[in-house]
């Protein structure tokens, strides 16, 4: 892969990783408004939520984003 192909593509991941972050705090948010924070739903969303934000803090970290 191309330095630039490289650049694209994480550019791409990182677009969708910020994506699907607001996605899912909007499904939690509607999950927690019907008292749903027990379900497995809501835990694997928040398995998401954490992972990404912990991929989008080691990117800050390394410099690779701007800090917010």
């Amino acid at each position: 892969m191309k330095e630039n192909q490289r650049l694209e593509a994480f550019e791409a991941m990182l677009q969708w990783i910020q994506e699907d972050l607001e996605r899912i705090q909007g499904q939690m948010e509607v999950l927690k408004q019907g008292g749903k924070e027990r379900s497995a739903t809501y835990r694997q969303l928040m398995g998401n939520k954490l992972l990404y934000k912990q991929m989008l803090a080691l990117y800050r970290q390394y410099g690779l984003t701007e800090e917010h």
